[in-house]
């Protein structure tokens, strides 16, 4: 009876868990789904092919300097927090990425509120809404920009210099759902 107990408390709070987590994504526009979250965008010089493309290898980059440094945040202040004792390293690693690809200028880093507009990935959907947000411009950072969350940690580099966008609390729910 009490390992029935259990299962049934875990399931009810793995079910709001579910629930609160797939509500910050919906486009809801709740509260939640604005404030928990530290964005991460980084804003290509121009448009220009070469410039796009590099974007890309800062972004390869970053992520890999960022991955570990929030996987052990336990809430958004810590993250914010670290990412901006960080700041020079991050502003650097770009400098560096852009130097070893032939562009003379240089980026730079700092986290800001700012607002968005709605925001599609895959399955997720982040509402339009002022975010907290690590902005890296690289140069004069007009051309379009790559954006993902930093907090809580949502991408992550497959090994082949790919983005993958994931959650834990959704591969756990999804585990429990698959009955695995």
């Amino acid at each position: 009876m009490k390992k029935l107990c259990i299962i049934f408390l875990t399931s009810i709070i793995i079910s709001l868990t579910a629930l609160g987590f797939s509500g910050a994504f919906s486009g809801t526009g709740n509260d939640f789904a604005t404030a928990e979250y530290l964005r991460i965008h980084i804003r290509a010089n121009s448009n220009a092919e070469d410039e796009q493309a590099v974007k890309y290898l800062v972004r390869d980059e970053i992520v890999a300097y960022l991955t570990p440094l929030v996987a052990n945040y336990e809430t958004k202040a810590e993250a914010v927090a670290g990412v901006k004792a960080n700041l020079s390293a991050i502003e650097r690693k770009a400098a560096n990425v852009l130097k070893r690809n032939g562009f003379a200028y240089g980026a730079s880093a700092e986290v800001r509120t700012e607002s968005f507009p709605t925001r599609v990935y895959g399955e997720y959907t982040l509402p339009a809404g002022e975010y907290t947000s690590l902005i890296i411009e690289l140069g004069g950072g007009t051309g379009d920009n790559w954006w993902c969350v930093v907090y809580p940690p949502l991408c992550f580099t497959n090994g082949q210099g790919n983005v993958v966008y994931k959650s834990k609390i959704a591969e756990i729910i999804q585990s429990w759902k698959n009955g695995d």
